[in-house]
């Protein structure tokens, strides 16, 4: 199979067409018309994944986040970035990138986090211009109204979180009905999660201040960036396993949170 291959089969899922600005979606080592023969599916590109990699025998690396943001200027095994991108380099591994366009396609991220709570009736929530099945985060609502405490530990357990940050619960009995999600760093989004009338607003990477913009109408829940991102790897091993059933892919088993949590 050559990568070629394998980044058209993830694109036509999400076209890197969805990516922001400032993203670095796509093939970031290698050349496209390799031929690799073993997947390996993470969140991020770490060492210890690289391990992985080398240990199985896959020579393409599959993740979320790329490894490289801003420029590199040096490969001098100074930091982890240079260490991976230079092993990867030397064992043939290819590294490729699934990130803002994956959180934008339609159901992507945040669509595939409301299907583990079992949300209905899901739309974008800030859709693009023109085409309001692509955007970011979604909104939904639950089959039959939860108490909040009751949803936020069944949502603690479902992504098997360390802790959840949130907002002051307005009563003991609030009911939640209606669901705001959006994966990875969410807080631009508050506004749009309020206005679509959103009880809870579930997302990561929120700051002291973000916790008081829900004005008591709204709980605002952070469940951990990675947490809200495993799911990247379920739906890259749905897409890539329907479209090449012959094809070897693996989920990482070193793909770990970076934040720890002391009980």
């Amino acid at each position: 199979m050559t990568i070629r291959e394998i980044a058209n089969a993830i694109e036509e899922f999400a076209p890197l067409s969805l990516q922001e600005d400032y993203d670095n979606s796509g093939l970031v080592v290698g050349r496209l018309d390799d031929e690799v023969h073993s997947a390996l599916l993470a969140v991020d590109v770490t060492e210890e994944v690289i391990d992985e990699a080398i240990r199985e025998g896959c020579d393409i690396i599959i993740t979320h986040h790329p490894i490289i943001f801003a420029p590199i200027k040096r490969l001098n095994s100074a930091t982890y970035v240079e260490r991976c991108v230079e092993r990867a380099i030397r064992h043939g591994i290819a590294l490729y990138a699934c990130h803002t366009n994956l959180d934008s396609a339609p159901n992507g991220m945040s669509w595939q986090v409301g299907s583990m709570i079992g949300l209905d009736d899901m739309s974008v929530l800030e859709p693009r211009k023109g085409d309001s099945s692509v955007g970011f985060g979604v909104v939904g609502v639950l089959p039959r109204a939860e108490n909040a405490k009751a949803l936020l530990s069944r949502v603690k357990s479902i992504f098997e979180v360390g802790a959840i940050r949130h907002s002051e619960i307005p009563s003991e009995d609030m009911m939640v009905r209606r669901v705001a999600i959006c994966t990875g760093a969410g807080r631009s989004l508050i506004g749009e999660a309020l206005s679509a009338g959103a009880d809870l607003y579930i997302t990561a990477d929120l700051r002291y201040n973000d916790f008081m913009m829900g004005e008591k109408r709204m709980i605002l829940a952070d469940i951990g960036h990675f947490e809200s991102e495993f799911c990247a790897i379920r739906i890259l091993f749905d897409v890539l396993s329907k479209k090449m059933c012959n094809f070897a892919v693996r989920k990482s088993q070193c793909s770990c949170n970076p934040v720890h949590y002391l009980f």
